[in-house]
Order: structure tokens, then C-alpha cells, then sequence
């Protein structure tokens, strides 16, 4: 069977906000912008609980969803309601956080599993490895951070995709334990022989980051990053390197969508 070359993009799409952040928000346009030359898979970042169940609608993709803070009033519909009345103010405050991961019709899904990257077990251990100060220990308490990862078939080849937000506390030590943490459960949980894609926001950057080194060594064998905050990595198979969007491709209406540009690789 030939392979078919496969589209895998990610975006932190900014709670659906403009830059800068306006009144109302833009998610569904923001979501059809990215789905609409029909990437293989695309994983999100920064969406609001209250879109989870509406991303399938808006995409036309399979769409598995991770929720990483929960709402603040305990509901996702009323957090969306208060948020209404100004996008740009009140952002996450009330409706929670939540990454995606959609599929295209060329994968089948096979399984789907989710980690907390920083639970307080770990942030304990860290912090006293580390030393950290108390206002960084206060801090990344206060972001519940989450991977998650969903196994598909494509072309009689298997793909484990993973998906992550890091925190964005001060101390970038914080998001690279985050991201082997992250990575160590991407690899427990793709099989031999897959093709893993590790994506999303890493809040780190090469040169800060002990662990996007190590990716990239012969011992994970991932894809060279980019030196950009957003990637997409690759083991497995070939990959062309990553490139964001110029400004103009995520323009609605002459208006800037999100404050990060979507990533995306083709893997061969």
C-alpha cells in the first residue's frame, strides 16, 4: 500500500482571542481557518472547556479532547456565558482550558490516554531538586498542565500523536521537566514501530531547554526543533521541517487571529 504523505499542524489558538484581544471571540472561525485544507491532524491548545464538544461540528474532523483547568464555577456553559460578555477581559478565568487533538478522515483512531504533567507529587520533587523559589513553586500550582495522546492507523501505518501545553511560569526548568515528563508518556504509549509526533506549545525554547536536546539526540531520535515555543517533532519517519504561518495566512478579515502562529510538518 502507498503512503500517503500526512498534514500534522499545531496551533495555541488564544481562547479564540484577537491580537490585540477584542470583545467577542473568533474560535470557530479560528478552527475552520485550521482545518479547512484538510490536515491529517491538528492539535490545539488554549480552547476555552466549553468548546470541546463543538469542535467536530466546526472541523468536520474526529476530535479527542484533554481538559487541563477546569472551569472556575465547576461549569463549562456558564464559565462561556460570563466570558461572553468580554473575550478579551476575562479569557480563561472562567471557562477553564483545554488542548484537542482532531483527526482526518485518513486516520482511524485505535486508542486515546492522558497525563497531568505537573501533579503536585512531581511539582514537590522538582521544586525541592531545584530549588525554587516560593513564588515559582506558587505559581506552577496554579496551572494544571496536561499531555494527552491518541494512537491511529493510516496507510498500514500506526501513529501516536501527542499533545501538550507547558506551564508558563517563570522558571523555564519548570516546562522542560514537563516536557520529558511528556515525552516519557508519549513513548510508553506508542508502540514498536509507530510513528510518534510529539506537538504543541512548549513554552520553552532551544538553548533553555536541557530536554529539546535530548529529543533530538540519537537516544529519542526525534526531529530536529525549531526555535519557536510551538513544534512538532517526529520519530519514526521522515518529516519535512517545520514552518509557522506567516502573519497573513491567520488573518480573519484583516484581523490578527491568536497570539501564536500554527505550526505543521508533512510526514513522508
Amino acid at each position: 500500500m502507498p503512503r500517503v504523505p500526512l498534514l500534522v499542524r499545531t496551533w495555541n489558538v488564544f481562547h479564540g482571542n484577537a491580537v490585540p484581544p477584542e470583545r467577542r471571540d473568533f474560535l470557530e472561525d479560528v478552527v475552520r481557518l485550521a482545518t479547512s485544507d484538510g490536515p491529517a491532524a491538528l492539535c490545539l491548545q488554549e480552547l476555552p472547556v466549553w468548546s470541546l464538544p463543538k469542535l467536530e461540528e466546526w472541523s468536520g474532523m474526529r476530535a479527542f479532547g484533554a481538559v487541563a483547568a477546569r472551569p472556575l464555577l465547576g461549569s463549562a456553559r456558564l464559565g462561556g456565558a460570563i466570558t461572553e460578555v468580554n473575550h478579551g477581559l476575562f479569557r480563561s478565568a472562567f471557562t477553564g482550558q483545554a488542548n484537542a487533538i482532531l483527526l482526518g478522515r485518513e486516520l482511524r483512531p485505535l486508542a486515546t490516554d492522558s497525563i497531568v504533567l505537573n501533579p503536585g507529587g512531581v511539582r514537590r520533587a522538582v521544586a525541592h531538586e531545584l530549588d525554587l523559589e516560593p513564588r515559582i513553586r506558587f505559581a506552577w500550582a496554579k496551572e494544571r498542565r496536561v499531555c494527552h495522546a491518541v494512537r491511529a492507523e493510516a496507510g498500514g501505518r500506526v501513529f501516536t500523536i501527542a499533545n501538550l501545553h507547558a506551564s508558563s511560569v517563570p522558571d523555564r526548568r519548570c516546562q522542560d521537566r514537563e516536557l520529558l515528563r511528556a515525552a516519557v508518556f508519549a513513548d510508553a504509549f506508542a508502540e514498536p514501530g509507530d510513528v510518534l509526533v510529539l506537538a504543541g506549545d512548549f513554552n520553552t525554547v532551544i538553548g533553555e531547554s536541557t530536554t529539546l536536546e535530548q529529543l533530538a539526540s540519537l537516544e529519542w531520535g526525534f526531529s530536529e526543533p525549531i526555535p519557536w515555543l510551538d513544534q512538532v517533532l517526529v520519530r519514526g519517519a521522515e518529516a519535512s521541517r517545520p514552518q509557522p504561518w506567516p502573519e497573513k495566512r491567520r488573518r480573519l478579515s484583516g484581523r490578527l487571529v491568536s497570539d501564536h502562529a500554527p505550526v505543521e510538518t508533512t510526514i513522508e
